[in-house]
Formats: structure tokens, C-alpha cells, sequence
């Protein structure tokens, strides 16, 4: 079993109390786990209190004892409910305080009203962007196990040739497909942020099905299992002569990558293959735009650009009223973390950041087009996937 080193937790938490010092805020009280693995090392039933000086306190619902082997933190204290805060944060000096952080972002209703009554004297304000800008630069050490994860999918993809079959279904595919990744050690789970939006593992769309929408905020649907997860891999046979579409998650101890690959039994229509160059094309454009403080908004617009150049309007990030308007997104604990390359965001990229861009194409045949992830680097993206673009044709 791998922990989080001492280090990195420490630096993390360093970081965050001089952005709380700075907005004048005494502390913040963190609930999300994707937050709360990132200051501590470990997802447990808690509650994490950072104060802008001194030491973190965990306290621990469940497990207490998993909490204290996982975490370095020094003050892991159990408690049975959320009622004892006050007093366990006033036997460790945190008394009175004023302004409180909370990840407004996520937080429900309800339990803004709850912390609202436990802390009446303090004002409740939202510290998620301050995280987001935090998470959003990566150590050598979360590169490395991004890494880790590019190279596992890597190993799964180039499994593919030797299962996929005409004729079998696409929930087949992509079960023989998780079955690589999970002997790995994906990890299960893919976190989003965003309300509502859900991904599973992946996505394995076969032709037509490849057109399909789905509610999930990404270029490709597909149909789906059933009604109540319509998204991903449906029941829909393979067939030849048709883009077998995989887009695929994966997740090593706690970290994304995300990547897509197209296959095909037998020969691509010369339309889909066009498409699938002009891809490489509008990717390698946009790579060799991207620096280090070119804001996130530039990369999308010159897809964009060249996507209507190449006489692909219509069908780029999806099929016309189904198009999304982003180009990528950023990678790390969550699937959806900054950067994110739409019009409007002016982020400026930095060394550190890492992101998966994915320019893709949706025609009524199928959806096309490439997906790999990338970390910034002080001269230009890096690639941190491995497995070679090209069309894989199967006999």
C-alpha cells in the first residue's frame, strides 16, 4: 500500500493557509473527498479544519484507526457527530472564529444551513477556487503517478487487437476492456466535480451509436445499458467496416488520466479516416500554440478555427446542437479540474498544470478523433500518454 509522503501533504497544507491568510480568513472547514484526500492522504467519514496558522485537525467518524495509518497529519481525533466540532476545534486553540471557508462549489443546501447554526458567529465563504488553483499545479510526485495511469491504459489499449470481435457487444468490449485496466490497479471511481455529471470507467461506441447524446458534458454519448445510465457502452453489436470509438479513465491511487483510441474490423469509410487526420492536425496546432501563460480560452478558439477550415463546423465536440464547447479540461484527483479550454476562461497555463485535450469529430456513422493527456512543461506540453495515434485495423 502507497501513502501520500509527509511531504507533499505538508506543502499542500502550506500553500492553502497562506491563500486563507491572504483572504483574511481564519480557517476552512473541508467535507469533499477528493479535498480531503488531497490535504490528508486518506477518504474517510470526516471533517478536515485547516486553520490559516497552525496545525490541521481530522476529525474522524469512520474509520478512526484507517484515518491514523493513512494520513501524517499529528491531530486525527474521532467524533460521532458533526454537533462536536466547536468544542473539539476549541480544545485545539480554534475558538471564535470569524470567516470560515467551506467548498461552497459542492456543498448542499442543507448542510451550508447545519454549518451555518454550529459556527452562528462566523461567516461562511467559499474557498473552492483557492483550492482549484492549488490542485491545478502538480508536484513531480502526482506527475509521476499521472503517469503511472497513462502507462496502464496504455497496456489496455494495446490488449484491444486481441479481443475485440465482430459481432460481440459493445458492453463486451468495454467489460474485457475495465478487466485490463482493474489487473492494473485502476483504482474505481473517476470523481467529478461538476452536479450530476457522472462517468463510469469509460466509453465504447461502436458506429451509429457513437451519434448518440447522451446528458454527460462531453463530445461522444453512446447509448448506454439502459435508461437510468445512458451513457458509454450500450448493447449494440460490433460490426465490420465500422470506428470502434474507446475513450477511456484511468485512475491510479487517486490520480486521472483519460485518453481515446479508434479501432476498426476490417476497412474505415475514407470520410471517417479524413476525419480522424484532420484530429491529429487541429491537435498538433494547438500543441504548438501552447506555452506557459497563454490563457486556457486561446487553445479552444483555434480548434475551432481550423475545425471550420477543414470543413468540420458541423461536427466537432459533437454532432450541431449536441456540440460542447471545450476543447479539454484539466486532470488530476477529479476528472473536470482547471485548466478548462473554453471561450472565457482566461486561465493562464503554467508549468505543472496538467490536462487532457481531445479534439473529436461526430457523424451520424460514428464519432472519430484523438484524446491524450498532457502536463505543462516551462517550454510547452508534454505528452504523458504513450500509446501511438493511428487507426488500429483488425482482420
Amino acid at each position: 500500500m502507497n501513502y501520500t509522503p509527509v511531504a507533499e501533504i505538508e506543502g499542500r497544507v502550506r500553500k492553502f493557509q497562506a491563500k486563507l491568510a491572504a483572504q483574511e480568513m481564519d480557517g476552512a472547514l473541508l467535507l469533499l473527498n477528493a479535498d480531503l484526500y488531497y490535504f490528508t492522504g486518506t477518504v474517510q467519514n470526516s471533517f478536515l479544519y485547516i486553520p490559516a496558522g497552525g496545525e490541521p485537525v481530522l476529525m474522524v467518524r469512520r474509520s478512526v484507526s484507517r484515518g491514523r495509518t493513512e494520513s501524517p497529519l499529528k491531530n486525527i481525533v474521532p467524533i460521532r457527530s458533526p454537533k462536536e466540532m466547536p468544542d473539539i476545534l476549541a480544545s485545539f486553540g480554534y475558538r471564535d472564529s470569524k470567516r470560515i471557508g467551506m467548498e461552497l462549489d459542492v456543498l448542499p443546501f442543507n448542510l451550508y444551513q447545519t454549518y451555518r447554526k454550529l459556527f452562528p458567529q462566523a461567516e461562511l465563504s467559499d474557498v473552492s477556487p483557492l483550492i482549484k488553483e492549488i490542485r491545478a499545479i502538480k508536484s513531480p510526485h502526482e506527475i509521476g503517478l499521472l503517469r503511472q495511469a497513462l502507462q496502464v491504459v496504455d497496456k489496455a489499449f494495446q490488449a484491444v487487437p486481441a479481443f475485440l470481435k465482430e459481432g460481440m457487444t459493445e458492453l463486451e468490449a468495454a467489460a474485457l476492456f475495465e478487466a485490463e485496466l482493474r489487473q492494473r490497479g485502476y483504482a474505481g471511481c473517476c470523481k467529478m466535480r461538476s452536479f450530476n455529471q457522472e462517468f463510469f470507467y469509460g466509453n465504447v461506441c461502436s458506429g451509429s451509436s457513437g451519434f448518440d447524446p447522451s446528458f454527460f458534458d462531453g463530445p461522444v454519448g453512446g447509448s448506454g445499458a439502459c435508461p437510468s445510465h445512458p451513457q458509454g457502452a450500450g448493447w449494440k453489436k460490433i460490426s465490420r467496416n465500422e470506428v470502434v470509438y474507446i475513450d477511456y479513465t484511468s485512475l491510479i491511487e487517486g490520480y486521472t488520466g483519460d485518453q481515446s483510441r479508434v479501432f476498426c474490423i476490417g476497412e474505415l469509410s475514407p470520410q471517417l479516416v479524413k476525419a480522424f487526420e484532420a484530429a491529429l492536425t487541429i491537435q498538433k496546432a494547438v500543441l504548438a500554440s501552447m506555452k506557459p501563460g497563454t490563457l486556457a480560452e486561446e487553445p479552444y478558439l483555434l480548434a475551432l478555427k481550423l475545425a471550420e477550415e477543414l470543413g468540420y463546423k458541423d461536427h466537432f465536440m459533437g454532432y450541431k446542437d449536441h456540440q460542447v464547447k471545450f476543447l479539454g479540461h484539466g486532470i488530476g484527483l477529479e476528472l473536470d479540474e482547471w485548466p478548462i479550454f473554453a471561450k472565457g476562461m482566461k486561465t493562464p497555463l503554467q508549468p505543472g498544470m496538467t490536462f487532457a485535450l481531445e479534439p473529436k469529430f461526430v457523424f451520424p456513422e460514428g464519432a472519430i478523433g484523438t484524446e491524450n493527456s498532457f502536463v505543462m512543461t516551462d517550454t510547452g506540453p508534454e505528452y504523458l500518454s504513450v500509446t501511438p495515434e493511428v487507426i488500429t485495423y483488425l482482420p
